[in-house]
């Protein structure tokens, strides 16, 4: 391992995050930056390692340039971090089959693609019989079919007493939230059915989508799971993300996904919980899974666990399930992107399930320049101080620099920090993240000199009902 260079095809806090796995692992590397990110810390800190450390892009999706720049780097893998090309199987196939190959750091591209269509993982899902969400099977291309499933959902809904059916259009190729509509009315249905494939051709060069009844009392749980080539596959239990903005994107997750020692709930939590651990490697064993990946739930308040998605990437709420995370009773928390760095480059994951044992509860605030009243619209501006306290139970993860100004790109999203909290209990956990907002020291401007408006004061107030039905 300690010959192979790495190209860190991403930026910001997961960028850093790469880097630290792979100084930790003894491996070199060296990143890519556009324009508009000079000021980011994964840049400056780059940098400093020499000329051949750090290379400038015009864009993060050129899949040439990133090409290019390995080659000019001489590296021979190359890692994605979330979004951008982290789930393009067309990517991760050129990566590993180029003249010049590199080890694509995730799992090999035939799993990214069957498990990159929702329809498909749902359709497989339902071979193994594995809940899944009602709805369509398969790619929708037709307008006529797509209305004659969504009538046939608002019937259903109707049947079973639901007061205000509603149903929702998704992307088939789509993640993250993105590409996801509700309709509440069959009269809508085909304005939006348009608005959706339009989207999803133009994001996603598919314009396949994805009709489901849409279930509103529910939460969101997930399953991190790593893999490896060599057939071993360990769970790192279950987290909660629930907590989102209104569109979809998740702002404070919390590990593990249920507490049933602290809340009361109105089914079997723990039951629930092992049931989604289960359903989930018996998909990550059928479809022969060989690296990291998070299988997505909904859980509604009768206990019902459907299985939505399989994200075949590391992701940004991955170090709450490694806080909680001991491998073979050491104390040092477990690096979930170390794992998946080894296991990228061929070693074994070299421990079983029955070695990993969790202890205690994690929250993770992501700490983001938004005004959450104005429908979470972003702030743009610049950041004059930015300061975290240092607590034992405390990490922060950022690109945003503490000895200088830093003026928001407005080119990506406003995020500004990611803290993950740990406590013994999830009592614990949640007052040490209202201690943390507390402390928090984060000043700017916009152009008319206007204070900056971060998503803080809504944090704090979500924890209340972090977990809770």
């Amino acid at each position: 391992m300690s010959k192979e260079k790495i190209l860190i095809a991403n930026r910001g806090e997961i960028a850093i995050r790469v880097m630290k796995a792979c100084d930790e692992l003894g491996l070199d590397f060296c990143t890519v930056y556009t324009k508009e990110d000079e000021d980011s810390c994964h840049v400056s800190l780059s940098k400093k390692r020499g000329p051949k450390h750090c290379y400038r892009i015009s864009s993060y999706k050129d899949p040439n340039e990133i090409f290019s720049v390995a080659d000019e780097a001489g590296c021979s893998a190359i890692h994605p971090g979330y979004g951008f090309f982290s789930e393009n199987f067309r990517f991760a196939r050129r990566a590993s089959m180029r003249t010049r190959p590199l080890k694509f750091i995730g799992p090999n591209w035939k799993v990214i693609r069957d498990l990159g269509s929702k329809i498909n993982t749902k359709r497989v899902a339902k071979s193994l019989n594995i809940p899944v969400i009602p709805g369509s099977d398969a790619p929708i291309y037709s307008e006529v079919e797509a209305e004659a499933v969504a009538e046939e959902l608002f019937y259903i809904q109707e049947e079973q007493g639901i007061s205000q059916p509603s149903i929702l259009i998704k992307a088939s190729a789509g993640g993250g939230g993105m590409g996801i509509e509700e309709v509440n009315q069959l009269d809508a249905f085909r304005r939006t059915y348009r608005r959706i494939q339009a989207y999803a051709k133009r994001q996603f060069g598919d314009e396949g989508v994805l009709i489901e009844q849409c279930i509103k009392d529910y939460h969101h749980l997930e399953v991190q799971i790593l893999c490896s080539p060599h057939g071993e596959i360990v769970h790192f239990a279950t987290r909660n993300c629930t907590i989102q903005s209104t569109g979809r994107q998740k702002r404070v997750e919390v590990a593990p996904g249920f507490d049933p020692s602290s809340i009361e709930y109105p089914f079997d939590a723990q039951k629930v919980l092992d049931k989604i651990v289960e359903y989930s490697i018996r998909l990550a064993k059928h479809v022969g899974y060989d690296n990291i990946g998070t299988w997505e739930w909904i859980v509604t308040r009768r206990g019902e666990p459907y299985l939505l998605e399989v994200n075949t990437r590391i992701q940004v709420e991955n170090e709450i399930s490694a806080r909680i995370s001991k491998i073979k009773g050491k104390n040092e928390p477990t690096n979930l992107i170390k794992e998946q760095i080894r296991v990228a480059l061929g070693d074994k994951i070299g421990y079983s399930q029955k070695d990993i044992s969790f202890e205690g509860t994690a929250i993770e605030l992501r700490i983001v320049a938004e005004d959450t009243k104005r429908g979470f619209a972003p702030w743009c501006g610049t950041i004059t101080r930015f300061h975290f306290p240092e607590h034992k139970w405390l990490t922060v993860h950022s690109h945003v620099p503490k000895d200088r100004p830093y003026k928001i790109p407005t080119e990506y999203d406003p995020n500004l920090a990611l803290a993950i909290v740990w406590g013994q209990n999830t009592d614990e956990a949640r007052d040490r993240a209202k201690q943390l907002i507390d402390e928090i020291d984060i000043q700017g401007h916009d152009s008319q000199n206007a204070s900056i408006i971060t998503n803080l004061e809504y944090l704090k107030e979500k924890l209340d009902d972090i977990l809770k039905f």
